[in-house]
């Protein structure tokens, strides 16, 4: 399953709504806070996380990070190269990362 062709009847996925999405490993939720948009994974297998940031309007570069507060690790503009650095950092295919339908639109 990738993060563009997501089929709400898969068994992989189960989206409880437009903000959350989840594969059996892997936890997904977006939220926008007063001057981000933040998109975080948690891999529940192993507890490790990443998040992935970018400013409200939308127009800047997205930056990865461990963890929504956490220091940036790197900046990129595109969705799919971010997707990939998490992927990295989770140990999952980046292809395998639930991305909840809110967050799809990450990027410039």
């Amino acid at each position: 399953m990738t993060h563009t062709d997501a089929d709400p009847e898969s068994s992989t996925s189960d989206r409880t709504d437009d903000r959350t999405a989840a594969t059996d490993d892997v936890a997904a939720s977006y939220r926008e806070t007063d001057s981000e948009r933040l998109l975080e994974f948690e891999r529940t297998e192993t507890g490790a996380t990443a998040a992935i940031a970018q400013n409200r309007e939308g127009y800047a570069m997205l930056k990865v990070r461990p963890t929504a507060d956490g220091d940036e690790l790197e900046r990129y503009y595109g969705f799919d190269m971010a997707l990939d650095h998490v992927g990295e950092r989770l140990a999952v295919s980046p292809h395998e990362l639930p991305v909840p339908a809110a967050a799809q639109d990450m990027g410039m």
